[in-house]
């Protein structure tokens, strides 16, 4: 069960976001997309998760075609997306939030364990289960997006930028969530970042991409330790 992506192109209107992008993710590994502001991260996710249409390739996920799927569907296929700074619906309380992530499954029983479980991983969210999502600090938004995406059940996560406008404190407790939802629960992780020391350390593969097009791939670590694309992509 391997993510596929095989020749991606995605537009929007005259630019090309995503211009012929392939690249594979191994089950249960975690594989760090990293670009500067406009190179098509979040572009790419959008599509892999059926709110942008391809002009072009395929997407296969768990030996099937996904490409052009709605995202409803894909959801109950095991794919989830938590997008950048709007997984999170602010009038609703954390339970409600947490509840919507298990909207399609008819298994209340079930339902209340896998909102369990994101309490045990989230020890905050359990004591804020009636609080508003708008009175949450950025970094329990952040833990309640995820746990909403986790409620779903998923085998393929979609993380857009999970660090963003966070406490490095904080930074660092999500990215270690994020590595053991890959490692403990097996869970095939693709997160998207601009954070690229903090993403690259805990990831299996890296894919760096510049305007629309991957200028490099492979092991994390070794894509850490290239002086060439530390100075030119990664930004340290």
């Amino acid at each position: 069960m391997t993510l596929k992506v095989e020749r991606l192109v995605v537009e929007h209107g005259a630019i090309r976001a995503i211009d012929g992008i392939t690249f594979e993710v191994s089950k249960g590994s975690l594989a760090a997309v990293i670009g500067s502001n406009g190179a098509g991260k979040t572009t790419l996710l959008r599509t892999l998760s059926g709110l942008k249409d391809a002009k072009l390739g395929k997407v296969s996920w768990m030996d099937r075609d996904i490409t052009g799927m709605k995202p409803e569907d894909l959801v109950r296929r095991g794919l989830s997306h938590v997008s950048e700074g709007k997984s999170v619906i602010p009038e609703l309380s954390v339970k409600e939030n947490l509840a919507l992530g298990g909207l399609w499954r008819n298994n209340k029983s079930e339902l209340s364990q896998s909102v369990a479980e994101v309490v045990e991983l989230f020890p905050r969210l359990g004591e804020r289960m009636s609080q508003r999502a708008d009175t949450l600090s950025g970094g329990e938004r952040q833990m309640l997006a995820i746990g909403r995406a986790l409620v779903s059940k998923p085998s393929l996560l979609l993380l857009d930028e999970p660090s963003l406008g966070l406490a490095p404190l904080v930074v660092e407790q999500i990215f270690e969530t994020v590595a053991k939802l890959c490692r403990e629960r097996g869970i095939t992780i693709l997160l998207v970042e601009q954070n690229a020391l903090g993403a690259l350390a805990i990831a299996d593969k890296g894919i760096i991409i510049n305007l629309g097009k991957v200028v490099a791939q492979g092991d994390a670590k070794e894509l850490i330790n290239d002086p060439a694309l530390r100075s030119a992509y990664l930004g340290y």
